[in-house]
Parts: structure tokens; C-alpha cells; sequence
């Protein structure tokens, strides 16, 4: 190997590694860095209660986080949710956002219409 391949393979190296640190190739993140948090919403005009769910992707390193999966038990709603926003796949398993990145500093939202409030926790996610 000669010293010019050498210092470009070193240079190819040393940009590898800076940009999985910063781009989230073996970054860390955690499910604490996604924040679920629910507050009651006006009743519905025959007085069914809603709730007003926030989800925060809170990630100190800037990383985007992807198939976030909700605690959710048998999670419904009288009126429509999103799909895309928020989904139940099965008991206790519901998808955000379908999966797809939310990025750092980014939140979504939906509202849910039923009789009481469903405990809702990260269970998975993917850095």
C-alpha cells in the first residue's frame, strides 16, 4: 500500500466514523427520548370525553427515531385517527407515525374520543 492510498483509506476511515456519531449509525438513543404525553380535551357535544395526545421525539443527539411502537391495550377512539398518525396493530401494540422517522425537536399529534383514557407508553423504537 502506498502512503497516499494509506492517508486516503485513514481519511475514508476517519469520515465514517464522525458521520456515524452525528448521522445515527451506532448513535444512541433511547425510548426515553420519545415523550408520550395526554391531556384531556373539550367533551364531545354528547359528552363522551376526549383526550389530546402529544408525541415528542426529545433525542439530546439529534437523531431521528423510527418505528416507535406505543403500549396501547385495545386502544380505539369514536372518531377516526389517522392511520398514519396512529395505529393499532394488534392487543397492546400501536405504530406512530406509521413507522416512518419523527425527527428531533419534532411532535405529532391526534385526538381520541372515549370513556376513559388509555395508558399509553413506548414500548420499542429504532434509532
Amino acid at each position: 500500500m502506498t502512503t497516499s492510498s494509506t492517508v486516503a483509506a485513514a481519511v475514508v476511515l476517519l469520515l465514517l466514523v464522525l458521520f456515524s456519531s452525528s448521522q445515527g449509525i451506532g448513535a444512541k438513543c433511547s425510548k426515553s427520548d420519545i415523550m408520550v404525553v395526554q391531556s384531556q380535551g373539550p367533551p364531545k357535544y354528547n359528552g363522551i370525553p376526549t383526550y389530546v395526545v402529544e408525541i415528542l421525539n426529545r433525542s439530546p443527539n439529534g437523531i431521528s427515531i423510527s418505528d416507535i411502537h406505543v403500549n396501547c391495550g385495545w386502544f380505539s377512539s369514536a372518531d377516526l385517527i389517522n392511520p398514519n398518525t396512529f395505529k393499532r396493530l394488534k392487543y397492546n401494540d400501536c405504530l406512530v407515525n406509521g413507522g416512518r422517522p419523527l425527527r428531533a425537536g419534532y411532535a405529532l399529534s391526534f385526538t381520541y374520543t372515549t370513556t376513559f383514557k388509555y395508558p399509553l407508553s413506548v414500548s420499542s423504537i429504532q434509532c
